[in-house]
């Protein structure tokens, strides 16, 4: 079991996202009020704090949000659930369908390090129950695809 430790979304296509009180995941939509909503496998991004705790070794300031990710959380070793593991977060219910995304263009994080945690560390899902996610919230893995 782990911890959601912040929220975030971009209003905008190619804004930088920006923690928010609380996201709303609605089935077939993904969260309301993101630019990425949609009907399709990359409704929400995941992307441990652990990860990030790796690129600020590298001597980066990062914020919540930097990687594009829309929840950040702690005690959870995202990259290694299979696609098809079952999420529960907050009140909402995710299931992995997306491990890794390369960078746009390749990102400023990676050209200013030569590395970037999203492409291996990241992961996408879409939502199977809607509900409410928060800091602070538990995430846990639901069922584990082998």
């Amino acid at each position: 079991m782990g911890t959601v430790l912040s929220v975030n979304i971009s209003e905008r296509r190619g804004t930088v996202k920006h923690p928010v009180p609380e996201i709303r995941l609605e089935v077939g939509v993904g969260i309301a009020g993101d630019a990425h909503a949609g009907s399709w496998h990359r409704q929400v991004s995941l992307l441990a704090a652990e990860s990030v705790d790796t690129m600020r070794g590298c001597g980066l300031e990062l914020r919540d949000g930097d990687f594009a990710e829309n929840v950040n959380t702690r005690g959870i070793d995202l990259k290694s659930l299979p696609v098809g593991t079952r999420l529960a977060a907050g009140s909402a219910v995710l299931e992995v369908t997306q491990i890794g995304k390369e960078c746009h263009s390749d990102c400023e994080i990676r050209r200013r390090t030569g590395r970037c945690v999203m492409p291996t560390e990241g992961i996408f899902a879409r939502v199977v129950r809607s509900g409410t996610v928060r800091p602070g919230d538990t995430i846990e893995v639901l069922e584990a695809q082998p």
